[in-house]
């Protein structure tokens, strides 16, 4: 057993292996929970009294907004889109729309759910997708932030940690469409 604990703490501070590049750690699971929990807990304080819809952006946000709907406290409905904008470990600047809100979101306070803000650009192209549906008011949440990346100026009223600009895997997140179910989040290896 100690050998078996060993080999894995070896392994794991080397990093590990998707495709073609190598990613160390670099965010634990624990330390993604307690910034969770704190904004959801901020969150809930904000919503107090309203049942906001939250909305993920497909398919990154999962393992982040289902941890963060565990830990918020008061009601709220649920609906998901679906984006794209990167290829490879590169964004390509431009965002398409692959799968639109299924409910009617009309007068309801809106909390995107971002798994990552990097350039903006997404974040612009939802808000833009989601103010044309004659909202309350909208929000944004996301669990990591990139302020150096950050090309825009709309407001990210939610921020779970910042991180450098850095490509980074797991915990939704992923390289090439693999890489998102580690607990954990792994940085690129330079």
């Amino acid at each position: 057993m100690l050998i078996a604990t060993v080999l894995f703490k070896l392994y794991y501070m080397q990093g590990i292996q998707i495709i073609d590049k190598t990613f160390i750690p670099y965010i634990t699971n624990e330390e993604l929970e307690q910034a969770i929990k704190r904004l959801a807990t901020i969150v809930h304080n904000d919503y107090k009294g309203e049942i906001p819809v939250f909305i993920g952006v497909l398919n990154g946000v999962i393992i982040f907004m289902s941890d963060f709907l565990k830990q918020y406290k008061g009601d709220c409905e649920i609906s998901f889109l679906q984006m794209k904008s990167y290829e490879g470990t590169q964004t390509t600047g431009n965002v398409k729309t692959l799968m639109d809100i299924s409910m009617d979101i009309t007068g309801r306070h809106i909390v995107l759910m971002e798994d990552i803000v990097d350039t903006g650009n997404t974040l612009y192209a939802l808000h833009q997708l989601i103010s044309r549906k004659k909202v309350k008011s909208i929000r944004t949440a996301t669990l990591l932030y990139k302020p150096d990346a950050y090309k825009k100026d709309l407001n990210i009223d939610y921020i779970g940690m910042h991180i450098p600009d850095k490509f980074v895997v797991g915990f939704g997140l992923d390289y090439e469409g693999l890489g998102r179910n580690l607990p954990d989040i792994y940085q690129l290896k330079d």
